[in-house]
């Protein structure tokens, strides 16, 4: 049976639905020789800030139950090295290159989009709204405050015609206000989410298991979250959803296409496996072939309410 698996995020055309989130694939070029990057919908960039940043100091990673936490606070390169040395190499993958961007100031978010707009290997701008460890734990983020996402997104949107998707935090008491003011906006798209603020502490030592006191926490423990959440912005909102959270199997992405998403990302999957994606993709094709549907149209936002499942 063929299968249609391509999909549109506003005016970006994927040939299918299965992209990797930023900060979990490095710049894309990094897992060339080891998964076959042009059958990917598209990568995400690990997100760039207008100048080179250091990260938090180590350790960075900590694993969880069916999960992990991570404090790397968004160590890059900076704009100019990303523009000269790894845009350049991305773009030669032939897929998709959507780029991951964090200002620190609605002028710093002009610059970047304004400078990404002139390149035609970037097919789409991400706006990493919802870091939760690049300040400190107590620092509100741009995503839990629908007015700042609202001037952060207008800001981004005068200065780019580039499809432009601003990535929220789940970790909010309703997601909804927040999508609904990045949509006015000017967003194409949403991505729901990015990782819950948590913390791990060593009982022994009385510290973090983190260099910082916080960090995110991603994988499996938190795809039921992300889920609920993704539905609820896709009843408020009409453009499309891209789903991100705890992403491994094909079957956990279908959970997020019933719900109303349009694309997922995969993430922390790709600290087991580097070719989790692939395996989500395959996972996919094979649900919409065992269930006879010919495109992506028949199962996005398909979910039934009518009865529990059994």
């Amino acid at each position: 049976m063929i299968v249609d698996v391509c999909v549109r995020i506003g005016t970006l055309q994927l040939a299918n639905p299965v992209l990797v989130a930023a900060g979990t694939f490095g710049y894309g070029v990094e897992f060339q020789q080891a998964v076959r990057l042009k059958a990917l919908g598209g990568i995400v960039t690990k997100t760039i800030t207008l100048k080179p940043r250091t990260g938090n100091p180590p350790p960075r990673l900590v694993e969880t139950s069916s999960g992990m936490l991570n404090s790397v606070g968004l160590q890059n390169v900076g704009l100019d090295a990303f523009l000269s040395e790894k845009l350049p190499e991305a773009a030669s993958l032939n897929i998709p290159v959507i780029v991951s961007v964090l200002g620190e100031s609605l002028e710093d978010v002009q610059v970047l989009c304004a400078r990404l707009d002139d390149q035609p290997a970037v097919a789409a701008i991400e706006l990493n709204l919802s870091c939760p460890n690049l300040t400190h734990a107590s620092a509100l983020m741009v995503a839990q405050d629908a007015d700042a996402t609202r001037d952060l997104v207008t800001a981004a949107r005068a200065k780019t015609a580039k499809p432009l998707i601003a990535k929220l935090s789940p970790d909010v008491t309703d997601i909804r206000p927040v999508a609904q003011a990045a949509e006015r906006a000017g967003a194409d798209a949403i991505a729901v989410g990015n990782t819950f603020t948590g913390m791990s502490l060593d009982p022994r030592t009385r510290r973090s298991r983190l260099g910082s006191l916080a960090g995110g926490l991603s994988g499996p423990a938190i795809r039921p979250l992300a889920v609920y959440r993704v539905w609820r912005v896709s009843q408020a909102v009409r453009c499309p959803v891209i789903g991100i959270g705890g992403i491994v199997r094909g079957e956990d992405a279908v959970e997020f296409f019933l719900a109303g998403a349009s694309a997922v990302a995969v993430g922390t999957a790709h600290f087991a496996d580097p070719a989790a994606a692939l395996a989500v993709l395959k996972g996919l094709r094979r649900y919409l072939a065992r269930h006879r549907m010919a495109s992506m149209q028949e199962l996005i936002g398909t979910l039934r309410t009518d009865a529990v499942s059994g």
